[in-house]
């Protein structure tokens, strides 16, 4: 499998001239930051990307179902405080 190029840093002026370009670059090459006065502002990776990155798995009784402390002992007691 060919190695992707590396991700690319984009200046927001540059980006927004040449969005379609990164949102090109964004989808063969990878992530692809876009800075707002030399500091990074957001990254625009492809959606399916986003969307891998971003699926849930499993719920939270699934969670607390395989957790490593089930059946440890541990005992956590609630706050004191009322709301």
């Amino acid at each position: 499998m060919p190695k992707r190029a590396t991700a690319r840093k984009w200046i927001i002026a540059e980006a927004k001239a040449k969005f379609s370009e990164v949102v090109d670059c964004a989808r063969s090459r990878g992530p692809q930051t876009v800075t707002r006065n030399g500091v990074p502002a957001v990254v625009i990776v492809a959606a399916e990307e986003w969307q891998r990155k971003t699926r849930r798995v499993g719920n939270m009784a699934e969670f607390f179902a395989n957790s490593p402390l089930r059946g440890s002992g541990l005992q956590i007691e609630g706050s004191k405080d009322s709301l």
